[in-house]
């Protein structure tokens, strides 16, 4: 007898435990919740390679006058110092067929800045500022948007309230209801800035040059926008 008492304890224990362990949320739905948008970038990073370069007549031109001929153009269009960073120095000594001719041997320095700019009509005035004999290359690197991750975090709210949308009309098409949410993923981003080739500065001042006289009332094209896409998966119990 104790052994059968023994036998029907151990069972009914295991019946509790199994009882305990059950799926709280039996019937639930699984959704999927979507926000997206584009924002116009106002943060354009353009990049400009400065070099030293012998002017007709006149020796070589050092860089310490290049960059102080940059800054000022730069300071020129209301720009702070905040906006212009150095991105690396660096040093080249030409074709060494042409020193070995010449026997010269002079190193000309070169200088990269990264400036920020907000808008498109900046960088045309920059370029229209630059020395065409110092700099050697201008090219944007990448936009962005000042209250960047000010708008994601909002985006990502929405996937979500998006996703419980979707859950109700759901469930009210065969007369359910939604309960709580069971689990939310982090949502899943898709951003895509925009990115430029490099662009040489003549070619760039003379485009903008032949767009002024051909369509000098037209309004000024800006860069592609910025999007912004995220997907979450929700899931919700039924009540």
């Amino acid at each position: 007898m104790k052994k059968v008492f023994l036998l029907l304890a151990g069972s009914i224990l295991t019946v509790a435990s199994f009882a305990q362990e059950r799926n709280p949320y039996p019937r639930t739905i699984t959704v999927s919740g979507t926000a997206e948008t584009e924002i116009a970038p106002d943060e354009i990073y353009v990049q400009v390679d400065l070099k030293e370069y012998d002017k007709k007549g006149g020796g070589k031109i050092g860089i310490e006058k290049i960059r102080q001929d940059f800054l000022t153009a730069v300071r020129s269009m209301g720009l702070p110092d905040s906006a212009v960073t150095i991105a690396y120095y660096s040093g080249y000594n030409g074709n060494p067929w042409w020193r070995k001719k010449n026997k010269k041997e002079e190193l000309y320095s070169s200088i990269t800045y990264q400036v920020k700019l907000r808008n498109s009509a900046q960088v045309d005035q920059l370029v229209d500022k630059l020395d065409d004999n110092a700099t050697q290359n201008f090219f944007i690197q990448r936009t962005s948007y000042s209250k960047l991750e000010e708008l994601k975090k909002r985006l990502k709210m929405d996937a979500v309230r998006n996703a419980k949308e979707k859950a109700a009309y759901l469930t009210d098409a065969i007369n359910e209801k939604i309960g709580e949410a069971v689990t939310i993923n982090e949502p899943s981003e898709f951003y895509q800035p925009y990115y430029a080739g490099a662009s040489r500065v003549m070619a760039m001042k003379n485009a903008a040059m032949d767009q002024a006289e051909s369509a000098p009332d037209q309004q000024q094209a800006d860069f592609k926008k910025i999007k912004i896409k995220y997907d979450v998966t929700v899931v919700f119990a039924l009540k």
